[in-house]
């Protein structure tokens, strides 16, 4: 489809992968008044603007769909052809672990799907060092140090490994936490701040030596930033920004702006902000953060690809935010990108690139680099304005090297890309990481876009869940369901148990609601083999491991009746009840739970206390009114222990 008052430019990007030419995609009408300034704005400013389209979705008949092939026959979806399926399966993707060392010549790259950290020159054009890790510690994020040395967070390794890039050693390894995510480094204190998903903030001498300090905050902590004498703390999935004083204490805590506008009918439309993939200083003070927003209003899901059939209404869209204290908020969306997982900052500040894991039906692009401020044209339209590049491979990480050549990681093949600008063009060079395989099909149906928009890793981030209550017509509110500890036998699915078996929750929301193609049969298993290796997060230890065994002797007491409908290996029953939460439900499964606020169905309670108030269903939901606070503190122990 056309959008009136486009402009389409096209720039030659010759010797771009032996390509003669590149498109760069400009959806943006000229300003009004010819100017092409743009001044900050007073109040909170959202960048993109409603459209006038017509609405051509359809809604098609699932009982019409072909049934399955068996395999991927020659006319079948060459997309996820051939079929293969790791042993070890690839985790899902998280993206931001690249590094460009402070000497212009050194990259070290975290590879998560291999358990390894790569040294690579950047100058010489070659890999120097491999790093060979324990299986299962997935590297993430990475921080330099003051003396070259490199510490990099094992996301399920429980620690941070230091290596020493020049000689491609291991220096130390120190626990730190059970899901270490964020890290950095304080220059004038020569301290390493690592941010945990299990609510630890936990703060190491650079030098080696453990933990000297270890703070508990919210659960899902992100990305830790240094601001002078404060720190600045991310929450993954809400996109909450904490402010950490140096004596531990909370100041402060923000949200990216929500945003309102209109949709292709001319009908009042709202998003609110969620998913902060990755969260870094701005060069001009405060932080910028790549992060998604979800639609707010009323979803209609009779229509084919209702979630995703035009990425400017998307139900979600991912977003680069401004936030700066006692400043507005400046946001501007990054639409025709699917699944941007990071982003890096040009050393001169003016230049955003964006590593994109997962590319359109429309577009091949899996490098974006975009203004580092919104202009004119994103202030009337928010379209995406800059050079579209293509690297070799599924990107997942981006990092500026000083002299302002970009660096882009490749997860499968794994390569590092090196994209030097030259007159208006660019010359991209790929160094080889590592030769092992990691390709999977599950993974990659999953990451992929299934319809211009969205993918199942758009909502179901990281394997798990968005934290999103979304508003369905006809059917009312609903929160996102975690994938992650297996889903194959928790059958009936949906919270409503509508959908039997899986090649009916393929039919309905991928291919459906997703617009996504028709999978054979090879390729539907393929993609529930891969969720069911989708490990849960690993559990912080218990504060108190007394209240979880209190907590569980309560739960599998017959007087309290957990398990009448919480059972088996996935503490989930298969029946629909009604537990005074206004309608029938299925019950879900409770291994996990911890991490996946708000629940219920519809997100009314906050957290998992607030599951035993009466809005819960009371004594509906269980027999909990005879439990005291105390007990109901033991049982909330126990749950989120599991």
């Amino acid at each position: 489809m056309e959008r009136p008052e486009t402009l389409r430019s096209w720039f030659s990007l010759a010797g771009l992968l032996g390509m003669s030419a590149c498109t760069l995609w400009t959806s943006v009408p000229p300003p009004p008044d010819g100017s092409a300034e743009w001044t900050a704005p007073s109040e909170p400013v959202d960048l993109l603007a409603g459209g006038q389209l017509a609405d051509q979705r359809t809604s098609r008949d699932l009982s019409q769909l072909p049934a399955p092939a068996d395999h991927c026959a020659p006319d079948a979806n060459f997309v996820f052809c051939p079929i293969v399926s790791q042993t070890s399966p690839p985790p899902p993707i998280s993206g931001g672990t690249l590094v460009a060392l402070a000497n212009g010549q050194t990259a070290v790259a975290a590879d998560p799907d291999r358990d390894t950290i790569w040294v690579v020159d950047v100058i010489a054009q070659k890999l120097t060092a491999q790093i060979t890790l324990w299986a299962g510690d997935e590297p993430g994020r990475g921080v330099e140090d003051g003396s070259g040395h490199v510490h990099v967070a094992l996301r399920r390794g429980g620690a941070v490994v230091t290596i020493d890039p020049a000689t491609g050693t291991i220096v130390d390894r120190t626990a730190v936490c059970a899901a270490p995510r964020g890290i950095a480094w304080d220059s004038t204190l020569d301290l390493i701040h690592v941010a945990c998903a299990g609510g630890e903030l936990v703060t190491l001498k650079a030098s080696g030596g453990p933990p000297t300090r270890t703070l508990t905050l919210d659960r899902d902590l992100r990305d830790v930033i240094v601001s002078g004498k404060q720190l600045v703390v991310t929450r993954f999935r809400s996109a909450e920004l904490l402010v950490i004083e140096a004596d531990g204490t909370v100041s402060a805590r923000s949200l990216p702006s929500p945003f309102a506008s209109v949709d292709l009918h001319n009908q009042p439309v709202s998003f609110s902000p969620a998913v902060a993939w990755r969260t870094m200083a701005s060069p001009t003070g405060g932080v910028l953060m790549l992060h998604q927003r979800g639609l707010s209003t009323e979803i209609d899901t009779s229509n084919f690809d209702s979630y995703g059939f035009d990425t400017e209404f998307a139900i979600a869209h991912s977003t680069v935010s401004s936030l700066t204290p006692n400043v507005a908020p400046v946001a501007w969306p990054v639409i025709d990108t699917v699944l941007p997982v990071d982003f890096a900052i040009s050393p001169a500040g003016d230049q955003v690139a964006l590593a994109v894991a997962s590319v359109t039906s429309s577009s091949s692009s899996n490098l974006v680099i975009l203004p580092a401020t919104p202009n004119a044209y994103t202030i009337k339209r928010g379209f995406t304005s800059g050079a579209d590049l293509r690297a070799p491979g599924q990107i997942t990480a981006v990092a500026f090297e000083k002299s302002g050549v970009l660096l882009a990681q490749s997860r499968e093949p794994a390569s590092l890309s090196i994209v030097t600008p030259e007159l208006g063009n660019y010359t991209v060079v790929t160094v080889v990481l590592g030769t092992v395989s990691r390709q999977d099909t599950g993974h990659d149906i999953f990451h992929q876009a299934a319809s211009r928009a969205i993918a199942c890793a758009t909502c179901h981030v990281e394997g798990g869940d968005d934290g999103r209550v979304w508003q369905f017509k006809g059917v009312g509110q609903r929160r996102t369901m975690s994938l992650r500890g297996g889903i194959t036998d928790t059958a009936p699915f949906h919270w409503s148990g509508d959908l039997p078996d899986l090649h009916s929750l393929v039919g309905s929301v991928y291919i459906h609601n997703m617009g996504g193609v028709v999978l054979t049969k090879g390729q539907e298993s393929a993609l529930f083999d891969w969720l069911d290796h989708t490990p849960l997060l690993p559990n912080s230890p218990a504060s108190d491991s007394a209240a979880v065994a209190r907590g569980q002797s309560l739960y599998n007491d017959s007087k309290v009746g957990c398990t009448n409908c919480h059972y088996g290996t996935h503490l989930a029953g298969s029946a629909m009840v009604d537990v005074g939460t206004g309608g029938m439900f299925k019950a879900p499964k409770l291994v996990g739970v911890g991490w996946r606020a708000p629940f219920l169905h519809d997100g009314r309670a906050a957290t998992l206390t607030d599951r035993f108030a009466p809005s819960g269903g009371g004594d509906r939901h269980g027999d909990t009114s005879q439990l005291d606070s105390g007990q109901i503190s033991d049982l909330v122990a126990y749950l989120n222990s599991l």
